[in-house]
């Protein structure tokens, strides 16, 4: 079975970088652009993992976190936020929300791989 990664993220530019990286390394990698309906993607497209943008039109990453984590089937997926917000209340908040893991922009390739690696190791 593939290892499957729903992107939810705004910016072409990052879309287009993680998409290529996590391509390159065999992940199927769809992409999500906005928030308001990202959880009907997320429940639809059955990810092994996803990686979440916070400033999304319609709906905050955080909100969509939080949705995750208070649905039954998808509260123990793993979520990477991946983010331009470095403040420490932007941690902390996605931290109280049960983020898995944080990242935030500018990132290395070879970072976003290993997390992610990291992430759904068996």
């Amino acid at each position: 079975m593939g290892k499957r990664v729903l992107l939810i993220e705004d910016e072409p530019n990052i879309i287009e970088a993680v998409s290529f990286i996590l391509s390159r390394d065999g992940w199927d990698v769809k992409t999500h652009s906005n928030g308001h309906d990202a959880i009907d993607a997320v429940r639809a497209r059955a990810p092994d993992l996803v990686i979440l943008d916070v400033m999304l039109p319609g709906k905050s990453g955080f909100d969509i976190l939080q949705e995750i984590r208070a649905d039954g089937e998808l509260a123990t997926m793993p979520v990477l936020m991946l983010t331009a917000r470095g403040q420490v209340k932007d941690r902390e908040l996605a931290e109280q929300s049960g983020v898995s893991r944080y990242m935030t922009k500018p990132f290395s390739n070879a970072d976003v791989l290993e997390v992610v690696r990291s992430m759904v190791a068996t």
